[in-house]
């Protein structure tokens, strides 16, 4: 985290908060259901690309801080299937907008040694955002800092779907599936499953997004809108991340059958 604090000012709210963490618990994998940006704009009477547009600010900020405190993973919700139903004028800026973060990103990626992936149908893309993403992918593959996975085009059940397609295809008989074989099939085989998963603008839902992978992710739930967070509302995440205690089905301590009986109140035990 050493980097990370050389990027802040000493005694400021992000400085007090980035050390109240403990660099050896941050979570590997975070990912982040970015929403709030078409009430952001409704707030201020403007547009929702204006929404759209500034929640590129948020991106660059939590981009740049996850890979300065070390996080390994940083998977963003940015266009899932569903969202092919808006006005065909916001989807198109939201092509041009995503074609123009890549674009002018590029060289901040590279030197906060970032590496670009994505996940979902990105062959259904428009041409010309397959043709940027791809270039940035490659120009940015040697990179050994934060993996940045753009969720694009996708949803959790279509995953699923893409999944058991390559699995039938692969002419693997019905008995030989397992958690295992399903893992290697999604679009995020190779990254560890997100430890946290943050959604801004305070909705209490997953949005069919990484329906597999967030089975024992801690979630934080974040009233704040898309466009406003920040690196300060990160780190509060991540201090909330680190109070709690990750059991994963099982109990926090090992308790012996004697002690649960030790801790029934007298006279209980004989009913």
């Amino acid at each position: 985290m050493n980097d990370f604090f050389e990027t802040l000012k000493p005694g400021s709210e992000e400085w007090i908060l980035a050390k109240n963490l403990d660099p050896a618990r941050l979570p590997r994998h975070i990912a982040v259901i970015m929403d709030g940006n078409g009430r952001w704009a409704k707030q201020r009477h403007m547009p929702r690309i204006a929404g759209h547009k500034a929640g590129v600010n948020s991106v660059r900020d939590i981009v740049e801080s996850s890979a300065r405190l070390g996080i390994e993973a940083l998977t963003l919700y940015a266009f899932s299937t569903e969202n092919w139903k808006r006005p065909t004028l916001e989807v198109q800026a939201l092509w041009q907008l995503l074609r123009l973060y890549l674009r002018s990103e590029l060289s901040t990626l590279r030197e906060n040694n970032v590496r670009l992936t994505a996940i979902g149908r990105i062959e259904d893309l428009p041409a010309y955002v397959q043709t940027e993403l791809a270039h940035v992918t490659s120009l940015t593959a040697a990179n050994t800092g934060l993996q940045l996975n753009l969720a694009l085009n996708y949803s959790g059940r279509t995953e699923l779907v893409d999944a058991i397609r390559g699995i039938i295809a692969s002419g693997v008989p019905a008995d030989a599936v397992d958690e295992e074989l399903i893992e290697r099939h999604l679009y995020t085989n190779g990254l560890p499953e997100p430890d946290l998963l943050i959604r801004t603008s305070g909705e209490m839902r997953v949005s069919n997004f990484l329906l597999w992978q967030i089975a024992y992710s801690e979630l934080v739930v974040s009233t704040t809108l898309w466009p406003d967070f920040r690196c300060r509302h990160l780190l509060e995440a991540l201090l909330d991340y680190q109070r709690r205690e990750r059991r994963f089905g099982g109990v926090g301590e090992p308790v012996t059958a004697q002690k649960e009986i030790d801790s029934i109140p007298v006279g209980v035990a004989s009913r």
